[in-house]
């Protein structure tokens, strides 16, 4: 899959925040099986971005393509279609069900394509210290431990792409490197790119960096 930007300009974004972007405005082709790291302060448009490419936000002017057509053209089951098999994501808010358990949350996702068994879904909350936490709802739960499940969540479908923002605000720096290998690991099992957005330019080093 590839997606191309042409000439976007979020609307209403301040005309500085368009000059000094590297994405506003600009031509870009997004590639499989790469990384991409999309940083800058808060406030300078990375949620949106992330929200523009999963069809959440239209309020744009220029064009976003996936495999050369525009999504401005997409149905409602395209972009449902894309988001069960193609494009998975963390967004900012998690969207957890908070009176549901984590494996509730969990395997709401993982329903669609049955993509995970229980036993890689159980070993995946090992690895990020969830295990004793499974049958806990949500809502009681940190927002740390919370962008862990949203995490979990979203590598139980297929994708070429998966858009992460902001996923490790709340890590520590072990849990960050376990969940960050985690994601690397599935992405490349699967061929797919990464884009995730960080206030911080110094991620690691074999990733393109892009300034909002």
């Amino acid at each position: 899959m590839e997606i191309r930007f042409s000439k976007i300009i979020p609307i209403p974004i301040p005309e500085s925040n368009i000059a000094n972007s590297e994405i506003w405005n600009r031509d870009l082709l997004f590639e499989q099986n790469n990384k991409y790291l999309i940083y800058a302060d808060s406030g300078k448009g990375k949620t949106t971005f992330v929200n523009i490419i999963f069809g959440l936000r239209k309020d744009y002017t220029g064009n976003v393509y996936i495999d050369g057509e525009d999504i401005s053209n997409f149905s409602i089951n395209q972009f449902s279609q894309l988001r069960k098999t193609r494009l998975s994501i963390v967004p900012q808010g998690l969207q957890l069900f908070p009176e549901l358990s984590v494996l509730e949350n969990i395997n709401i996702k993982n329903r669609i394509q049955n993509y995970k068994t229980s036993k890689q879904i159980s070993e995946m909350i090992e690895k990020l210290g969830l295990s004793g936490f499974e049958n806990r709802k949500t809502a009681k739960m940190s927002f740390g431990q919370k962008q862990r499940v949203a995490i979990i969540r979203a590598l139980c479908q297929s994708f070429d792409y998966i858009l992460l923002d902001e996923p490790f605000s709340h890590l520590d720096a072990k849990n960050t490197e376990i969940a960050w290998d985690l994601i690397k690991s599935e992405a490349e099992q699967q061929n797919a790119s990464i884009i995730v957005t960080s206030l911080k330019q110094d991620f690691e080093t074999n990733i393109i960096k892009l300034r909002v």
